[in-house]
């Protein structure tokens, strides 16, 4: 089977997500190509040919996909898509406002947010907030999926790169949409999606201020990411970009500790795939002790000064 494999980058770096795809995507055919829609995104196209398993990387180039629009990259895939048996994509902000869009312009239906392949047809996707695993069949002579790449190791990178072939960008214009602005955070802490580390707080911090004073200075001192609970973000302690759970980010880092945090399965549903969970609440029938590897009740004012001060 040829699979297209949608990568995600910001046109100066491919991200270590569409590393991840492409193990999902070399479990579904063996001939993956990688599509790199961007401006001036040389370099990532070098990036993506030097990845474990790539037959080709297809560079398209244009001022239409400098900020990889919905319209303009479907278009495109879907111009591309006849030599291939399925698309494939990280299950990111981007992925997944592109791929629906794709599947919807081919007529099939997606498969949304892999986390195994059972068979080139086949998949497993997490259903009831991840208290459930669903095996899908897909009947459709081309698949579109997107992969949820926390359970899936990145291909290696290595010394030999496939072959860089620039692509027509004509496909692209559909005057449908158009770019106005970025508005981003910027942090010297590791991204959330991809941290090794993650400390995140909870609603029981009480205000920004509490949050700010007990959580990042644990976190610097672990060189880990930031994450927070919903009611958390909701309540304004966090930036929207720091929530865990269904409705935020799905991480899976090798220590994920929750301070402060009940457990509400919307929250297990971003972060149970930890390798190690450590949970600190003063209950001690809070929810997050039911997954937790290691669990400390206990007071969180004092709790993590005394882990800072350790550390």
């Amino acid at each position: 089977m040829a699979i297209l494999l949608f990568a995600e980058h910001d046109n100066a770096a491919l991200s270590d997500q569409t590393a991840r795809a492409l193990t999902a995507a070399s479990r579904i055919g063996s001939e993956v190509d990688i599509l790199i829609a961007g401006k001036a995104a040389g370099a990532v196209a070098e990036a993506a040919a030097r990845l474990t398993g790539v037959r080709k990387v297809l560079l398209a180039e244009g001022d239409a996909f400098e900020h990889r629009l919905a319209e303009p990259v479907a278009n495109l895939i879907v111009a591309l898509s006849d030599g291939y048996d399925a698309i494939v994509a990280a299950a990111t902000t981007s992925g997944k406002n592109v791929l629906p869009r794709v599947a919807a312009l081919i007529d099939v239906m997606q498969v949304s947010e892999i986390v195994e392949v059972v068979a080139p047809d086949t998949f497993k996707r997490p259903i009831y907030a991840g208290n459930a695993l669903q095996t899908v069949q897909s009947t459709d002579a081309k698949k579109v999926v997107t992969v949820r790449t926390a359970g899936f190791v990145a291909a290696a990178s290595v010394n030999a790169a496939a072959a860089i072939v620039a692509v027509n960008a004509d496909a692209a214009g559909s005057g449908l949409s158009f770019f106005v602005e970025n508005r981003l955070s910027t942090s010297d802490r590791p991204e959330l999606s991809s941290a090794k580390i993650v400390v995140s707080g909870g609603r029981a911090l009480g205000s920004q201020e509490k949050f700010h004073e007990i959580i990042l200075p644990v976190a610097d001192k672990l060189g880990a990411a930031v994450g927070a609970s919903r009611a958390a973000v909701d309540a304004g302690y966090a930036p929207n970009d720091w929530q865990v759970g269904q409705t935020g980010k799905v991480v899976a880092p090798a220590l994920y500790i929750a301070c402060g945090i009940s457990g509400a399965i919307q929250h297990l549903a971003g972060m149970k795939d930890s390798k190690v969970i450590v949970a600190i609440n003063k209950d001690e029938e809070a929810p997050i002790f039911q997954v937790a590897d290691y669990g400390l009740v206990g007071d969180i004012f004092e709790l993590l000064p005394e882990l800072e001060r350790q550390l």
